[in-house]
């Protein structure tokens, strides 16, 4: 929700005020001035890249650094524990970045592409900003459609090895054969992880034309989500995200036998769920929120009975105060 309000056209709607006013305002000029004095192709590949380096890179190597730097504290919150740490850091390293760069490259490829064959954008690039209601229904469908996508490309392509046994033996090896970590996103042989990774957006987005703004808030979502749920952590804030970090930790420690979806509601609905599955967060979700309703009821409960006798003592005060003649 933080991250939801920190857009802002949502935060305008949910929280008016002067201030977030003037920051649309001025986001509307800057963005207003971006879309006259650039090709909307450059506009979507620069966007990505800098979500991806700010959100994804960054974070990520700061963790890495922190494992190393710190083995005993890092391994105290770690799914793993420190001696799960990767044995060649550098090479890691190396090759998650390429593959980020490439998945950026390929995106704006084939948005290139689609502009150059049909005359129209991938992307509704224009000065008019989205509507709130839009860019949320919108964002629903793209995470709505990257779930279902996801889940099948990962089982049946990546894992099971009856569709294509080269792109499961190649991911296998690749994402697999070291513990989970920070960089781990991108951790991948580059065919699967560009099938991967691709697909589950681009398809929707074929479909669905949203605004480029729309699609940058669902790729700023997913990238924080990626980073936090492969960063091996077992601390990672919210019952959900926490849920979606410990059930991937589960799918690299099962060595991808569970646990395929990113939300993890197919795996439920198919049992390949391992650990706690998607209705366990739903339920700790639902008890948290009971419990804070009946935390809510209480308090009230009680304002109202310290009511009730500081009512009773006026009554009673003006019954002993003598009437004046």
């Amino acid at each position: 929700m933080d991250v939801l309000l920190s857009i802002p056209l949502i935060s305008a709607v949910l929280t008016p005020s002067l201030s977030t006013s003037v920051n649309i305002l001025f986001f509307y000029a800057t963005w207003s001035a971006l879309v006259l004095s650039h090709k909307p192709e450059a506009i979507h590949a620069t966007s990505l890249l800098v979500v991806r380096v700010i959100f994804w890179l960054a974070p990520s190597l700061l963790f890495l650094a922190f494992d190393f730097g710190i083995p005993s504290v890092a391994g105290s919150i770690k799914f793993d524990g420190a001696k799960r740490l990767p044995r060649r850091p550098l090479k890691l390293i190396g090759l998650a970045t390429f593959n980020m760069l490439l998945v950026v490259a390929v995106e704006a490829g084939v948005s290139w592409l689609y502009t150059l064959a049909t005359g129209n954008t991938l992307y509704k690039v224009s000065t008019t900003l989205p509507l709130p209601w839009q860019m949320f229904k919108q964002t629903a469908i793209l995470f709505t459609a990257r779930e279902t996508l996801t889940y099948y490309i990962h089982r049946y392509l990546l894992h099971e090895g009856a569709v294509v046994p080269l792109l499961t033996r190649l991911h296998t090896s690749y994402s697999h054969g070291e513990p989970i970590c920070a960089l781990q996103l991108y951790a991948d042989h580059p065919l699967p992880l560009v099938i991967y990774h691709l697909v589950p957006v681009l398809l929707p987005a074929f479909l669905l034309h949203p605004h480029l703004l729309t699609y940058l808030a669902f790729t700023l979502l997913t990238t924080i989500e990626g980073t936090l749920v492969t960063s091996g952590y077992s601390i990672v804030p919210g019952i959900f995200l926490g849920g979606i970090a410990r059930r991937t930790a589960r799918h690299y420690a099962s060595r991808g036998t569970a646990n395929y979806g990113a939300w993890g509601i197919l795996d439920w609905a198919h049992g390949t769920s391992k650990g706690k599955d998607f209705m366990d967060d739903a339920r700790d979700e639902a008890d948290k929120h009971n419990l804070k309703e009946r935390s809510s009821a209480k308090l009230d409960d009680g304002a109202g009975m310290v009511q009730d006798g500081v009512d009773a003592l006026r009554r009673s005060t003006r019954k002993r105060t003598p009437k004046k003649n």
